[in-house]
């Protein structure tokens, strides 16, 4: 029994055996035969394992083959990414220089338009310009009178332009201007002033009043824009008739607006009264040209005809206008001066007083003299001495 277990033992731990091996009288009954084929089949078995394994390492080595296949590939997705992502920053850097150029672009376009803008106002205003320098170059007919200055002059033939500034003079003010500039200085270091009254103008004692210096806005810089007009003529040399301003007006226009006299409708009428010079305005373009081309006409009045200049009208405007103080140096003005004498003997009081040395006056050049109540107006003109 016990050699028995044994063989069953052994034939649950390696095989099951065939039913030709039989267990007899405690012996095992096996043919050669069998035990031959047996061994063959294992043999084959263990070539199909050797096969097997064979197969498996090849499988192995392709499988580690397409894994290191696999893990190139994995290396180079990565770089590829990494240059991707690279191109993709150089990308978002050439974007932004891209709209910061569109954005550039887009204010040179709009500073080019400026510009060329700006270009076309200088060229209407060139255009303009030489129009005027081609006008005819005439100027209106003034009336000129010798009055009997005569002075010396280096340029007999130029054309002095004198400056006038005028100033408001209140009532109760004078204005005294002296031969010597340091007298008006002295006057005005006093300061107060007391001007001892005449008896035989009928009031006797003093007038107190304060010297001040006289201050005066003089132009440093003139700019004027000029522009000739396209529809306006100017009349120059009108005859001075017995003619309210309603019949000249009415006589120039109907004169001027009739085809043969080489005029058309007229707009607007003006009389200058600054200059007693007449404008007209036409309603058309070229009509003031033709006439101011001409120059002058002979237009009837009743029953005389006189000759009046037709020139081109130029409008003037100030654009810029820069002026200066400036202190008179030997004008000084006089305030505080009541109203208890006439105009002239207040006049002969102040020249007197303000003649004498004593009085640290000295010899007076000019005096104005307004009188409470009243208002003036004075003009100053240029210090040729």
């Amino acid at each position: 029994m016990t050699d028995s277990k044994e063989v069953t033992g052994h034939q649950e731990s390696f095989v099951h055996l065939p039913e030709e091996f039989k267990l007899g009288n405690s012996a095992l009954v096996m043919t050669a035969k069998c035990l031959q084929q047996e061994i063959e089949k294992y043999k084959e078995r263990c070539q199909a394992l050797e096969q097997d394994q064979r197969e498996l390492g090849t499988a192995k080595e392709a499988a580690e083959d397409k894994t290191r296949g696999f893990q190139k590939e994995a290396e180079l997705l990565r770089g590829k990414l990494e240059r991707e992502k690279s191109l993709s920053r150089e990308l978002e850097s050439s974007y932004q220089e891209l709209c910061l150029a569109k954005e550039e672009r887009g204010r040179l376009l709009q500073e080019k338009q400026k510009l060329e803008k700006e270009l076309e106002e200088l060229e209407a205003r060139r255009a303009a310009w030489e129009k005027q320098a081609k006008a005819p170059p005439s100027l209106p007919d003034r009336k000129m009178l010798f009055k009997g200055h005569v002075t010396e002059a280096e340029d007999v033939n130029a054309l002095v332009v004198a400056p006038r500034v005028q100033r408001a003079l209140p009532g109760g003010s004078a204005l005294l201007t002296f031969e010597e500039p340091e007298v008006a200085q002295r006057i005005l270091e006093m300061k107060w002033h007391e001007v001892k009254l005449d008896e035989s103008a009928g009031c006797e004692g003093r007038l107190r009043v304060q010297a001040e210096p006289v201050e005066l806005l003089l132009p440093s810089a003139l700019e004027i824009e000029m522009k000739l007009s396209d529809r306006c003529i100017l009349l120059s040399s009108l005859p001075r008739l017995d003619l309210s301003e309603e019949q000249l007006l009415d006589k120039l226009e109907i004169f001027f607006s009739k085809k043969k006299n080489g005029g058309s409708e007229v707009e607007q009428r003006e009389l200058l009264s600054d200059s007693g010079h007449v404008v007209l305005t036409f309603v058309h373009n070229g009509v003031a040209e033709q006439l101011a081309k001409k120059g002058r006409f002979q237009v009837p009045f009743g029953k005389q005809t006189y000759e009046l200049k037709v020139t081109p009208y130029i409008r003037g405007q100030i654009t810029d206008l820069q002026v200066r103080p400036s202190i008179c140096a030997k004008t000084v003005l006089l305030s505080g001066i009541s109203d208890i004498l006439d105009e002239e003997s207040m006049r002969d009081a102040l020249e007197i007083h303000f003649q004498k040395p004593s009085r640290g006056g000295g010899e007076v050049d000019a005096l104005g003299y307004v009188p409470v109540g009243k208002q003036g107006l004075a003009v100053f003109e240029e210090d040729t001495d």
